[in-house]
């Protein structure tokens, strides 16, 4: 596996989840795949679960670990094309990438959406850019459009806790004070479509997801209407997609707290989970009952990010 971006990338997600369980019950069991291997961990935006998840994961598999927070302490960064660079960043991205190439035999990069341009973040301009000149295997650890450490490893929590063969679980929009990606909401559509459950997404009007992610998705307006009947509720923020109204990307439509995730919305499931990937906006997203209730697993998913991370770095090893 050269890049990690997409479900489509890790195949047959049977056979991942498996993979999973193996590491679960023996998370060293593969230890000696990254021995005098090095991972290099570039970031542009701040982390807690994916830093410390991954490189745990790396960990795992022998490798030794190179972090580098872009923004604090290299030089900054151009990202851009064409650019005249009389302004305050001193290096661009296509010498840098190829140099960091050259200290690594993986990278996994960390690059949020701008919020400005869609076209610009849609186009995963940046990561896209480590896959075409580092001439090493890739992996998102959150890009512009996608979060997949994230989406895999919520799709193994979903496998754990499953009362049914084909469990329902929605995709709900809460309100939040700060324009946020799509990043998380795209990546967990589209692992659940590819998955065996039954997804249904629900969001105020304006909110509606890119159809590359939620295709086959039911999407129902109604909040209410939407979580009857779920034994998983994915709550999460996202600002405007802009796939209908180009000109609205990245702002915020609606901040309705009825949106919220409270005991009353948890009512009309099937005794449903609780899910976030985190940080979490506490009494904005959901409040503190549902997510201190023993139906939440919100501490599950995190842990079981090092399980994904280490499944997807050992793939990636067994490719070099």
């Amino acid at each position: 596996m050269k890049t990690f971006q997409y479900a489509e990338d890790l195949g047959n997600l049977n056979q991942a989840l498996a993979e999973a369980q193996e590491i679960k019950n023996d998370r060293f069991k593969y230890q000696q795949l990254g021995k005098n291997k090095t991972l290099m961990m570039v970031f542009f935006n701040n982390s807690l679960r994916t830093r410390l998840s991954t490189q745990k994961a790396a960990m795992n598999l022998g490798m030794n670990v190179i972090v580098l927070d872009v923004n604090a302490g290299a030089w900054k960064l151009e990202t851009e094309r064409g650019v005249i660079m009389d302004g305050d960043k001193s290096e661009h991205l296509l010498e840098a990438i190829p140099v960091m190439g050259c200290y690594c035999d993986l990278i996994g990069v960390r690059s949020f959406a701008g919020l400005t341009d869609r076209e610009y973040d849609y186009a995963e301009t940046v990561i896209n850019q480590f896959i075409k000149y580092s001439g090493r295997p890739v992996f998102a650890m959150e890009s512009a459009t996608v979060h997949p450490l994230q989406a895999f490893a919520d799709l193994i929590t979903i496998e754990e806790h499953k009362r049914s063969s084909r469990p329902k679980v929605v995709l709900t929009w809460a309100p939040h004070p700060k324009a946020l990606p799509q990043a998380v909401p795209n990546s967990f559509a589209e692992w659940m479509n590819a998955a065996d459950v039954d997804l249904v997404v629900t969001h105020p009007k304006g909110y509606e997801l890119d159809p590359r992610f939620v295709a086959g998705a039911r999407v129902e307006y109604d909040q209410m209407k939407a979580l009857e009947g779920a034994q998983f509720v994915y709550a999460k923020n996202w600002s405007c997609p802009g796939v209908s109204l180009p000109q609205q990307y990245g702002q915020i439509l609606n901040k309705d707290m009825s949106w919220t995730i409270d005991a009353a919305h948890m009512a009309v499931t099937d005794n449903a989970f609780f899910m976030h990937c985190l940080p979490v906006r506490r009494g904005m997203i959901v409040t503190d009952d549902v997510i201190e209730s023993p139906t939440s697993l919100v501490i599950p998913e995190a842990a079981n990010r090092e399980i994904s991370a280490t499944v997807v770095l050992k793939r990636m090893l067994q490719s070099l």
